[in-house]
């Protein structure tokens, strides 16, 4: 999925959706970081792009509770 899209998703959540997003995310990269470290992972860059979809889905998280 590409970031635009990604970030069309994020921006029709709500503030709960999004948090869910981020545990969701976050539990994603736990288990490609336990993949790299175990030698399993052969698509490095993956670490890269959920990490940078955490920020995305934080951010909004952010500018969302700020509005509240």
């Amino acid at each position: 999925m590409k970031a635009a899209e990604q970030r069309k998703e994020l921006r029709a959540k709500d503030v709960a959706g999004l948090q869910t997003e981020v545990k969701e995310l976050q539990k994603a990269h736990f288990g490609l970081r336990m993949q790299k470290a175990t030698q399993q992972l052969n698509n490095t860059a993956q670490l890269g792009i959920t990490r940078r979809a955490i920020a995305r889905a934080k951010t909004l998280l952010a500018q969302k509770q700020a509005a509240a």
